[in-house]
């Protein structure tokens, strides 16, 4: 079908409608159903052999090879389980729960409660999504998973020259409960590269995908109802379990993430398996846009953006004193924890950017360009440039573990589309560590820092979950490398006392990784920390120091630490959690005197200086306006003291102290005031 004669409403024509309804879905769905049936028939032959479900607890269930599936096992355990298990997990390997299993195995069970259930709930949901475009559209759809923040779901796909908008939602949501209310199972089946071609021949996207596959990878194709969508899965086991659906918002994007391509529709949606919960998100989102860190950053004179200068923010005086607090907080804890300042190079030759490996795989999103004929990039990250400092010398294993901390600044060449407040920005600042320390050592190097992080984020009132990524299919190095590694990292998160999850084989090429997500005040998860190991960097920069055996060279493991991550992000984020009312550490305006009358000036003006000199930032309203309007501009400015100033407070050598959101007030003498101040940085409160 062709991709233009739009009918004036915005809506594709009702005959093209009708010729991609009644000719591509029909042919798909026949195709998906032949490959189907002959798989059952080959499985049937090979079914029957009893085999050992053993459960989390120990105990062993029987069943059948190729016949039993998850969900035979969870209603043998029991009704509710049965009604309410999304997803199963079959020796690590996440699993459909109408999937029938293939031989001995160890089973878990999902709920949404579970961040695997949820996950796999939101997937499938986007598959609600895309059959709801696909069937009112006739879009060609491209990539549909769940949200990376974990919250709900989206859809890209190309839709010529209709441009979606929010008065296309109903359409679309009428169609996704359509579908939800029909029961649609999701069924899987596994195809060949030529098949999987043959079902998609009518989208250029998807055969795309399929060419790039590698030529070992099992490819897999699902189906609920009219969608037979390319997908690795797995799935819930029908739509019924979705109750409560929404689309959220539509915005554009690039086919691949690139600017050349073609551009695309992105349609975002949230659901639930019930009502109420849906209620409660848009609520909670309805909240959340009330204390858009882009709002408050202006209302507050903090920071703003300016177009000849996209994805890089101009911090204003107030919000550079924000700034600085957040890494000056950072850069005292370094003092106590062993790790070495240092300040590297904004911009390398293109050089050292081809030996670690960045040019092949990150040049892209690098800005790069030429000096005397040179390329040069300027750098997205300070790994490499960390590296070239421990090479620079002879390294001795005395000197391990060395931790290089640095506040560079960065540059990534992120696309205009993608860019987002101070969440993704082109310009911005790490609290970036690289532990450079013996195998032996790593270990007690995870559990410091996740030490740290467990200090930085208690003080910011964050809760956090943690999750350890293992080995992935493709990755780098020896596998008995990987295998000491994360039992390191295994045994470091079982001694810091907190729970985490395991998520297998998603650790990034070079080297497992602990995974962490903070919930601020609004219930909302970020991944800011960064915890990973890193073998290939020591290997491509040939980094080696001398072992207790002199004549014998170790390679170094480096650890990626990063806490606040961004520092632009933590600020978008914490000004959000805080809702506007920073914290008196954290505060740019942590007083202000107000005076009654002119006749306290002269005093105020003292206590204004000597609050300046204890190292506090404070202001002073003189002005004529009444001392109730001062009082109520300094509360809605979020100062966190009021100090009024009058005649008696002059002659008493006192101030009236006010609390931000306290309509209470009491006389304090400077000397307890400032006592009072310091006990409050101290405190972290």
């Amino acid at each position: 079908m062709a991709d233009d004669d739009q009918a004036p409403n915005g809506k594709l024509t009702s005959s093209k409608d009708d010729a991609y309804l009644s000719s591509v879905i029909p042919k798909r769905i026949s195709l998906f159903e032949s490959i189907k049936a002959q798989q059952s028939l080959d499985r049937l032959s090979l079914s029957g052999e009893l085999i050992k479900i053993t459960l989390p607890d120990g105990s062993v269930k029987e069943g059948k090879k190729l016949i039993t599936t998850p969900y035979d096992i969870a209603a043998q355990i029991s009704k509710s389980l049965a009604s309410n298990a999304l997803i199963s997990s079959v020796n690590g390997d996440l699993w459909d729960m109408t999937r029938p299993l293939e031989g001995d195995c160890n089973l878990k069970l999902f709920t949404f409660d579970n961040d695997e259930g949820r996950d796999t709930f939101w997937h499938s949901s986007a598959h609600i999504l895309g059959q709801s475009l696909e069937m009112e559209y006739g879009c060609k759809l491209c990539i549909g998973p769940c949200t990376t923040r974990g919250e709900g779901f989206y859809y890209d796909a190309f839709y010529g020259e209709l441009g979606l908008n929010e008065d296309h939602f109903k359409r679309i949501e009428e169609g996704a409960t359509k579908a939800y209310k029909e029961k649609q199972p999701f069924e899987r089946i596994e195809v060949t590269r030529q098949q999987a071609l043959e079902l998609f021949s009518d989208n250029r996207f998807k055969v795309e995908i399929i060419n790039d596959l590698p030529e070992d990878k099992t490819i897999t194709v699902y189906r609920c109802g009219p969608l037979v969508d390319l997908c690795r899965g797995p799935h819930i086991p029908n739509t019924s379990f979705v109750k409560a659906f929404s689309c959220l918002k539509a915005s554009s994007a690039y086919w691949r993430g690139d600017k050349n391509r073609e551009s695309l529709q992105r349609v975002y949606g949230i659901s639930y398996p019930d009502t109420k919960r849906l209620k409660e998100y848009l609520k909670q989102l309805e909240e959340a846009k009330k204390y858009d860190h882009r709002l408050l950053g202006v209302k507050q004179e903090l920071f703003f953006c300016h177009p000849l200068s996209p994805g890089s923010w101009f911090f204003l005086p107030l919000g550079t004193r924000v700034y600085n607090k957040l890494m000056n907080f950072i850069r005292n804890e370094y003092r106590n924890r062993g790790y070495e300042e240092v300040i590297s190079p904004n911009i390398y030759n293109m050089q050292l950017w081809e030996t670690s490996g960045h040019a092949a795989n990150y040049k892209e999103n690098m800005f790069v360009f030429e000096i005397e004929k040179q390329e040069f990039g300027l750098k997205p990250m300070n790994c490499p440039g960390h590296c070239l400092m421990f090479e620079h010398r002879v390294r001795s294993y005395r000197e391990l573990p060395l931790r290089f901390a640095d506040f560079g600044v960065l540059h990534r060449n992120e696309a205009s589309g993608a860019l987002s407040g101070l969440t993704r920005v082109r310009r911005f600042q790490q609290d970036d560590a690289h532990i450079f320390c013996r195998e032996g050592q790593v270990k007690g190097e995870v559990m410091a820092a996740l030490d740290f992080i467990n200090y930085v984020y208690g003080k910011f009132g964050f809760t956090f979950d943690l999750k350890l990524s293992t080995r992935p299919e493709k990755y780098l190095g020896e596998i008995e490398t990987w295998n000491l590694a994360e039992a390191a990292l295994t045994e470091a998160l079982n001694e810091s006392g907190k729970p985490w999850q395991l998520n297998e084989g998603d650790g990034a090429f070079y080297g497992p990784k602990i995974d962490i997500s903070v919930s601020d005040a609004l219930k909302r998860k970020f991944q800011c920390a960064t915890l990973q190991l890193d073998f290939q960097l020591p290997l491509r920069f040939n980094l080696t120091y001398s072992a207790e055996d002199e004549a014998k060279r170790e390679r170094p493991v480096i650890i990626h630490r990063a806490i606040l991550g961004s520092v632009e992000r933590m600020f978008a984020i914490l000004l959000e959690h805080f809702k506007g009312k920073w914290p008196f550490w954290l505060s740019p305006r942590q007083a202000i005197v107000c005076t009654v009358s002119e006749k306290s000036s002269a005093y105020a003006h003292e206590v204004c200086d000597q609050i300046h000199k204890a190292g506090y930032y404070v202001d002073i309203d003189t002005s004529d306006k009444t001392i109730n309007k001062k009082v109520r501009e300094a509360q809605l400015a979020q100062y966190n003291y009021i100090l009024v100033v009058g005649e008696k407070d002059a002659e008493n050598r006192v101030v009236t102290v006010r609390v931000r959101d306290k309509n209470d007030h009491s006389p304090m003498s400077l000397e307890d005031l400032l006592k009072h101040f310091g006990e409050e940085v101290e405190a972290f409160h």
